[in-house]
């Protein structure tokens, strides 16, 4: 499992980030209690193979 940061408001432009890839439900609870509701950056666990999201690169 890894640690993915995915934008908080579905913005197709915006990239996903690579956070870890140890620790993971650990980290992922003390992320979303850190931002908050509003940030801007949700974090949740994903499988080994997930593909980021390159945000607007993909689009282009």
């Amino acid at each position: 499992m890894k640690i993915v940061g995915v934008d908080n408001y579905g913005r197709e432009p915006v990239a996903d980030v690579l956070i870890c890839e140890n620790y993971v439900n650990d980290i992922v609870d003390a992320l979303n209690a850190k931002s908050g509701e509003n940030g801007s950056r949700f974090y949740r666990s994903a499988p080994d193979d997930y593909k980021l999201w390159r945000g607007m690169e993909e689009l282009v």
